[in-house]
């Protein structure tokens, strides 16, 4: 039997890697990345100049970017996986995550499973927030009846408090919506409007974009998502609009 049967092993090692810059003004991002040299020099020749004392970054991941059937996978994949489960990508390869997170990433993208979320609120709506639902959902199924080709619309007059993300993401289960666009004035709402869709258990399945996170492109169009945006995201920005 010929000895080239076997293929040489590579003499790379892809490999994927996360490294914190210790600038103040990066704290709490994560640089993840893919490399088939040495981690150490990969990292090294992003900071071309040499300074005085402890580099200014530290290395907290280094781990085998090979699947168990010997196919390799590169930093992508682990981005694009990151991004599904809801972890902030502000710019480029950075990523507002711990070791733990990518690492989980990289599992998930190894073994082909996609993480998932931890859900940990469980409770039900009150009185008023039922009866806001149900009213609406009368509403519309009774509108649509009537004329099938106007838009219904309904205003709740809901006041401070009253816990209108999740009565509507109710009304969106209850009325068997899978595509729902949450258009606002204040970006600033969007963690309220992302944490309850991503960590109560009625919700499971459902995937939040917006503009640095999950994209429509990475969506599973399969699968029910809320397409969150600012009027700035959508129509620009000018200087009163910063």
């Amino acid at each position: 039997m010929s000895r080239d049967f076997f293929p040489p092993r590579p003499d790379s090692r892809p490999t994927i890697y996360a490294y914190e810059d210790t600038n103040p003004q990066y704290k709490g991002l994560l640089k993840v990345g893919y490399t088939t040299v040495d981690v150490k020099s990969r990292v090294a020749q992003q900071y071309p100049t040499k300074k005085p004392g402890k580099p200014p970054y530290r290395i907290v991941l280094e781990e085998s970017a090979m699947r168990n059937d010997g196919t390799a996978f590169t930093d992508n994949e682990v981005h694009r996986c990151l991004r599904k489960s809801g972890v902030k990508n502000p710019e480029g390869e950075w990523f507002k995550c711990s070791a733990d997170q990518v690492k989980a990433a990289m599992i998930a993208v190894r073994t082909d499973e996609m993480i998932e979320e931890t859900r940990s609120l469980d409770f039900t709506m009150r009185p008023e927030q039922k009866a806001a639902v149900e009213k609406t959902a009368a509403y519309f199924k009774s509108a649509h009846k009537d004329d099938p080709d106007k838009t219904p619309h309904f205003l709740w007059n809901a006041k401070m408090r009253f816990g209108k993300t999740f009565t509507a993401y109710q009304l969106a289960k209850k009325m068997k919506w899978s595509k729902v666009l949450v258009l606002t004035f204040k970006p600033a709402v969007q963690s309220a409007w992302e944490e309850d869709l991503k960590r109560h258990v009625d919700f499971a399945g459902w995937q939040f974009i917006s503009r640095n996170g999950l994209t429509c492109e990475e969506a599973d169009k399969k699968k029910p998502f809320v397409c969150f945006g600012s009027f700035q995201d959508y129509l620009g920005r000018n200087p009163s609009t910063n």
